[in-house]
């Protein structure tokens, strides 16, 4: 598996993570249940992170396998 391949499965798991905590807040909100609406809301917040920083480390210079030459 490439570095590129396990960061977007890492980033997989955050959208996984991401959609579960909505579910969990909607039904908190619907059902009037605060701690499972907190973690709900804690685990969206999670979630986004993981995906954010997952995908955004695939964009930093010099973490890619293959080098670009620099065009002048």
């Amino acid at each position: 598996m490439k570095k590129s391949e396990r960061r977007v499965a890492i980033a997989l798991v955050g959208v996984a993570l991401w959609l579960s905590g909505l579910y969990t807040t909607i039904v908190g909100l619907l059902y009037d249940r605060p701690a499972e609406f907190r973690y709900g809301v804690l685990a969206i917040f999670f979630g986004v992170a993981i995906a954010v920083i997952a995908l955004n480390l695939i964009s930093i210079p010099g973490l890619s396998s293959r080098k670009k030459p620099i065009s002048r």
